[in-house]
């Protein structure tokens, strides 16, 4: 059976099969019988196939990791575990987006923690002007959702005051190439704050401010799949969400 989702893949990349061939040191040949009988390469050449397309190696070949490996692969993809987001070692975070060479992501209701950091604002704008993507969810402040939240965290309408207070930290930002703002409606179980592969996952617990909050520091591995769901919750949430005009 051919495989699709390798010829999609080139496709999208803009990538031909010659291209691919000559970038993982194949031959052509081979990688055309990749595509067109399905056939699976050994490892190292899914594994730099994958990273050349920038995409999982699983989901080019969903079949080629036993459940083992994929467990053993999600595993090491957890770097720490903090109790608490404010257990976060404060320069983490700037770390983390410092380190960010393509793409830069926060899903949040708020996120004031970010926004009213200065240097933080200051520093998501240097990297939009060095070309790296950066993207801010927030949650739409007139919205149920985060009404309901406001109520849960025992905050009432503070909830939606802190986002319009966000919205004009980062305004001075909204007219930069490679910056851009959406609001969401949807009901958020986490807080993403991501930088390239390495990700923080504010887990949402009821009743408990975001702050109080369990964090997960994770860094995407090969085979793994912890960092592929949090990625595609993400795109999913940006993708229905309202752009903010400059």
């Amino acid at each position: 059976m051919a495989n699709e989702r390798l010829r999609a893949a080139l496709l999208q990349k803009g990538v031909s099969v010659a291209d691919l061939a000559e970038a993982i040191e194949v031959d052509p040949k081979t990688v055309e019988r990749w595509i067109t009988k399905g056939r699976e390469p050994y490892r190292k050449h899914r594994f730099a196939t994958a990273s050349y397309l920038g995409v999982d190696e699983t989901y080019l070949w969903p079949q080629a990791l036993s459940r083992e490996q994929v467990v053993a692969a999600s595993e090491s993809e957890v770097l720490a575990i903090y109790p608490h987001r404010w257990a976060v070692p404060r320069d983490a975070w700037g770390r983390l987006f410092t380190a960010a060479s393509e793409d830069i992501g926060v899903l949040v209701y708020s996120g004031l923690f970010l926004a009213d950091d200065a240097a933080m604002v200051r520093l998501l704008g240097d990297k939009a002007r060095a070309g790296v993507r950066v993207r801010i969810l927030l949650g739409d402040p007139d919205c149920a959702q985060v009404a309901q939240r406001g109520a849960d965290e025992g905050v009432g309408d503070s909830m939606a005051a802190q986002i319009r207070s966000v919205l004009v930290f980062y305004r001075p930002l909204l007219g930069l190439d490679n910056f851009e703002i959406r609001l969401h409606q949807t009901i958020l179980y986490n807080s993403i704050y991501q930088a390239d592969d390495d990700y923080l996952v504010n887990m949402h617990v009821y009743g408990t401010r975001a702050g109080n909050a369990p964090v997960l520091h994770l860094r995407r591995v090969a085979g793994g799949e912890m960092v592929t769901t949090y990625a595609d919750s993400f795109e999913k949430i940006w993708a229905g969400a309202v752009p903010v005009e400059a």
